[in-house]
C-alpha cells in the first residue's frame, strides 16, 4: 500500500509539474514603482520560426489609486541594438471601480496580452524594459510586474 501512495505522489508531481514551454519573470516593486525606474526583462528566444504571445503580469493592490495603467515598452534584440517602443493602456478595474484579475485578499493579478502570434525577428537575446507612464512620480499600489513569453496554441 505504501508504495501505491509513493507512486501515485510521484504521479500528480510529474502532472503538477508539466513542463511547457514559456518563460515566466517577476520583478517585485514593493508597491511603490517611480516613474524613472524602468523594468527590465532579459530572455533567450531560440525559435525564432514559432510564434509566441507576450504577456504582462500586473499584480496590484488596494492603495493603487487609478483604474488604469500606461506603459512605455521597449523591446530591444540585444545582439542587432533594434528597438521597437510602445505606448499601451490596461484597464485593472471595472467602471464601478471591482478590480479585475484573481487573487484573494487586497491583491489581484492580471494579465494583460502585449503581443500575440508574435514571430520574433531572429534567434537571439532580447530584453523588454518597461516604464509606468502615470501622472505619478513614484506611483503607488504595484506588487509586482512580470512578462511571460509563451508558445501559441495551434
Amino acid at each position: 500500500m505504501h508504495k501505491i501512495l509513493m507512486l501515485s505522489s510521484v504521479v500528480w508531481m510529474l502532472i503538477g509539474c508539466n513542463s511547457s514551454a514559456e518563460d515566466v519573470q517577476t520583478l517585485s516593486l514593493d508597491g511603490q514603482w517611480n516613474k524613472k525606474a524602468e523594468q527590465q526583462f532579459n530572455f533567450e528566444i531560440s525559435d525564432s520560426q514559432n510564434p509566441k504571445n507576450i504577456i504582462f503580469v500586473v499584480r496590484n493592490n488596494s492603495n493603487y489609486p487609478y483604474s488604469n495603467i500606461r506603459f512605455i515598452v521597449n523591446v530591444t534584440h540585444v545582439k542587432s541594438k533594434k528597438v521597437e517602443t510602445d505606448t499601451v493602456n490596461y484597464i485593472l478595474a471595472k467602471p464601478n471601480g471591482e478590480w479585475i484579475g484573481t487573487g484573494f485578499g487586497e491583491t489581484k493579478e492580471v494579465h494583460f496580452p502585449y503581443r500575440t502570434n508574435y514571430r520574433f525577428p531572429a534567434n537571439g537575446t532580447y530584453k523588454i524594459g518597461i516604464i509606468q507612464a502615470m501622472r505619478n512620480d513614484t506611483l503607488p499600489g504595484i506588487e509586482d510586474l512580470g512578462i511571460k513569453i509563451e508558445k501559441t496554441k495551434p
